[in-house]
């Protein structure tokens, strides 16, 4: 099963990259974004590279499952992948409305949580946990759609969070098949990269950042059944940050939170004046630390690292919230 992530991560870069040669042509024709007054970007673009991605996770993924590995979980898992793909390719082109979305993610996410095994809250009823589960598998597939509004960063999120699964998975941390779907996901996103290099030819689409979403969701949950909790949190952490805040923020103002807009911390970074690359930079950087201090709580589990290693990821994104909330001087 070693040998498998090691294929993994060039064939599905491979696959990824030469679906989007072929996808690009048609993708120009009939999904260009064009720019409006919250986008990032100032010409038509277009969008939906994420079939790629999801494609050639998903296709590197079942061609490299051994017998023992293709159970029921993986199934749903593909299966949900494809419905939030869908969902996210109709949206891309004629925007559903908000409750739809909610509830089909919600369908997505909630069969995963029930094809999965073990309990992370043993001390909760089970109904509970799993209703738990399911509203924090939909809040994380809705916050990486809501991410992903500028060149490089769901390339500079998704990167440093499935290389450090890859790694921990090949030190024996991580197991076998979310390893394999980590390091899928990693190759398909590295194929995807060059085309959303800043600026931008391409676009990853909500056909690509649900699904996305979902696949993430769901390593990080079977990272955290596996006692990695602290892990699990660290890793997506400034992610979670920025788009909860944002969230709250707008909440308080009465604003209405399931519209677009470019209230994020990285979009206003933007505004005040740092750059595109220095912004996905800034990220990226933050991002392989949060990996590092989340090996550190694999690698040697206990109270004082799991505690020193939030406090320090915690400390590591809010300096970088306020850097991105200030103007440059």
């Amino acid at each position: 099963m070693i040998l498998a992530p090691l294929i993994a991560v060039p064939l599905a870069a491979a696959l990824g990259a030469g679906l989007i040669v072929r996808l690009r042509p048609l993708l120009v024709r009939y999904a260009l974004a064009r720019p409006n007054a919250r986008s990032s970007h100032t010409k038509p673009t277009p969008q939906g590279g994420g079939i790629a991605v999801v494609a050639a996770t998903l296709a590197v993924t079942g061609l490299l499952l051994t017998a023992g590995d293709a159970t029921r979980e993986v199934l749903v898992l593909g299966l949900g992948a494809v419905l939030l793909a869908v969902v996210g390719a109709v949206d891309d082109v004629r925007p559903l409305p908000a409750l739809l979305r909610l509830i089909l993610q919600a369908v997505a996410v909630g069969a995963l949580v029930a094809s999965v095994e073990g309990r992370l809250l043993p001390d909760l009823p089970p109904a509970l946990e799993r209703g738990l589960a399911v509203l924090a598998g939909v809040w994380f597939v809705n916050l990486v759609n809501f991410m992903d509004g500028l060149d490089w960063m769901t390339v500079a999120e998704v990167v440093p969070i499935t290389g450090a699964l890859v790694l921990l998975g090949l030190s024996g941390i991580v197991a076998p098949l979310p390893l394999l779907v980590a390091a899928a996901l990693l190759g398909a996103t590295l194929g995807f990269a060059p085309f959303n290099r800043p600026v931008a030819r391409l676009f990853l689409g909500d056909v690509g950042s649900l699904p996305v979403g979902l696949i993430l969701a769901w390593l990080l949950y079977r990272l955290a059944l596996q006692g990695g909790w602290a892990a699990a949190v660290l890793l997506p952490l400034y992610y979670l940050a920025d788009a909860t805040l944002t969230l709250a923020r707008r909440a308080a103002r009465r604003e209405p939170v399931w519209q677009a807009h470019r209230g994020h911390f990285y979009q206003r970074a933007t505004v005040n004046g740092i750059s595109v690359r220095g912004v996905v930079g800034r990220v990226f950087g933050v991002n392989l630390g949060l990996a590092g201090l989340a090996g550190a709580t694999l690698l040697w589990p206990s109270w004082p690292v799991t505690i020193l290693g939030l406090s320090t990821g915690g400390t590591l994104v809010g300096l970088l919230l306020i850097r991105f909330s200030r103007p440059r001087t």
